[in-house]
């Protein structure tokens, strides 16, 4: 698919992804500092995955993070202040203090599903979102991330095969960044593609190359609006390299060096520069502004955090029940009528034209007669091949190998 964009538009990926890591380099010291509540797992190297992806979404679809996917949350207009005052636990975050890590979201604005800590669980839960979506006639896609480690949950496969057998408009990101904690691919799963998972549930898939923004960005633009247009769920295997170990504590010392020289010199931020310049949308100047507001915006953002106080301890008991604190409303983009009887009344049959004969056509005249007949047609013809057959000699025990 041939997507054309501006080169305004050129210059936001960049932006979006060197926020992504400037923000980040500036959480790994406040983790160093101990001002950082919670865990912090790092997407160096993995952000033209997660910014390409999500810039292909429009405002009114919906997508579920992942541990690694800040790029995604700023695409969708969450500000550095909001990944500041989560991990570090203060009152001004999106849950108010109460989650030190990434679990947060905008069910009503900005249509972002909380991350959840098992892993594949994300993929039933955006299958259902998509369903409704459909449902209710508003013309979305759900999207959401996993890693490789996480392709080979139940959870994953249920809701894939769920997603395929109901044609849900779902994207599902797989971010195969070769490590699942310690674990390399080749050690979990004999496939070189992960891409290849798809055709279990029959659907269509992509394998594109993640550190390559545009290429990420066409691959999921597509894969958005094949879904959207009614073609069902799409998987896209973006390779990747986890650039840090699982989270801080990890050294990743289980990673050969060749590996990390390798994927280095493929760096997506890098590399990207290198395009924009060489087709004159980024010079010096350009580079230096940019730079110049990410600079300006974490610091004003970072200094909210740090003057933000901390939640009072009466909001623990608070929260715990739903007690008329929000409403849950359905907004029909449809008529409901087109959802109940008598519209949404079919007929109770089910035709399979082949009726699911294994030679792909449905028996007829004395196949039909012999197929209808216990024992009948080749199962027969088995059995009277067998009474001819002789025999097998059993060697002597003496004989008998041990």
């Amino acid at each position: 698919m041939k997507v054309s964009l501006t080169p305004e538009l050129h210059l936001e990926l960049y932006y979006y992804m060197k926020l992504n890591r400037m923000l980040e380099e500036q959480m790994v010291r406040l983790f160093r500092q101990n001002k950082i509540v919670g865990g912090l797992y790092s997407s160096l190297g993995q952000e033209a995955t997660s910014v390409g992806t999500a810039y292909a979404l429009e405002a009114r679809d919906w997508m579920a993070p992942m541990i690694r996917n800040i790029g995604a949350l700023l695409v969708k207009g969450f500000r550095p202040r909001d990944i500041f005052t989560q991990h570090m636990a203060r009152h001004t975050a999106p849950t108010l203090g109460k989650d030190g890590t990434s679990h947060f979201g905008d069910l009503k604005v900005r249509h972002v599903v909380s991350p959840i800590s098992m892993l594949g669980d994300l993929i039933p839960v955006m299958t259902g979102i998509a369903l409704a979506g459909r449902y209710l006639g508003q013309k979305i896609v759900a999207m959401t991330w996993i890693g490789d480690g996480g392709t080979s949950t139940g959870a994953f496969h249920e809701g894939m095969n769920l997603a395929a057998a109901q044609k849900a408009p779902f994207v599902c990101v797989v971010e195969n960044n070769q490590w699942a904690y310690s674990t390399p691919v080749r050690c979990q799963v004999p496939l070189r593609n992960l891409a290849d998972r798809a055709k279990a549930y029959g659907i269509p898939s992509y394998s594109v190359d993640g550190n390559d923004v545009l290429a990420v960005y066409r691959v999921a633009k597509e894969a958005v609006e094949r879904a959207r247009s009614g073609e069902g769920p799409i998987l896209i295997e973006s390779k990747t390299m986890r650039m840090r170990g699982h989270a801080q504590h990890d050294p990743a010392e289980y990673v050969p060096k060749e590996m990390f020289a390798y994927w280095k010199a493929r760096d997506p931020i890098e590399r990207y520069q290198k395009v924009l310049t060489e087709n004159r949308m980024l010079d010096a100047k350009a580079r230096a502004e940019i730079d110049a507001r990410i600079e300006r915006e974490l610091k004003e953002d970072l200094e909210f955090a740090e003057d933000s106080p901390f939640p009072p301890p009466e909001l623990a008991e608070q929260g715990v029940y739903c007690e008329g604190c929000h409403t849950i409303e359905t907004i029909w983009e449809r008529p409901i009528e087109e959802v109940l009887p008598p519209k949404s009344c079919v007929e109770p049959v089910w035709k399979v034209e082949s009726f699911g004969g294994p030679d792909g056509a449905a028996p007829s005249g004395k196949r039909a007669a012999a197929a209808a007949v216990p024992g009948g047609g080749n199962h027969r013809r088995a059995q009277k091949t067998s009474r001819k057959a002789k025999p097998a000699k059993v060697p002597a025990p003496s004989k008998v190998r041990r």
